[in-house]
């Protein structure tokens, strides 16, 4: 599956980006990913493959990634995580619900509440 773009409301959600027009590189690294390039591919192929779904939620105006929200497939359906840069919690909070539409609608995937555990 290519990835899906959402609106949110006053957020909008897309794959993640390391090219030469944008990148999240920076953004990444400030949520502690260590290696986000390796990340990006990481999620771009999990895309593909149709094991996990991760969208950066972005400022509309710039495009800027203030946090990161996503559903990897478990045995029990789907696992709905997210993290959001210093200062950006509404926003992640405002992707749960499009997302987790998203996640029942178009993937079949049953997921609970955000899990915003480092790591999950």
């Amino acid at each position: 599956m290519n990835p899906v773009e959402i609106n949110a409301g006053t957020w909008y959600l897309r794959a993640l980006r390391a090219d030469e027009r944008m990148t999240d590189v920076p953004a990444l690294s400030d949520l502690g990913i260590d290696d986000p390039d390796a990340y990006v591919a990481a999620t771009n192929a999990a895309w593909a493959d149709e094991t996990g779904y991760v969208w950066a939620v972005c400022i509309p105006t710039t495009g800027e990634l203030i946090a990161l929200i996503g559903v990897r497939r478990d045995h029990d359906g789907g696992h709905l995580w997210g993290r959001a840069r210093v200062g950006h919690d509404e926003a992640l909070h405002a992707a749960v619900a499009p997302v987790t539409r998203f996640a029942e609608g178009a993937l079949g995937l049953t997921v609970g509440p955000i899990d915003t555990t480092p790591g999950s």
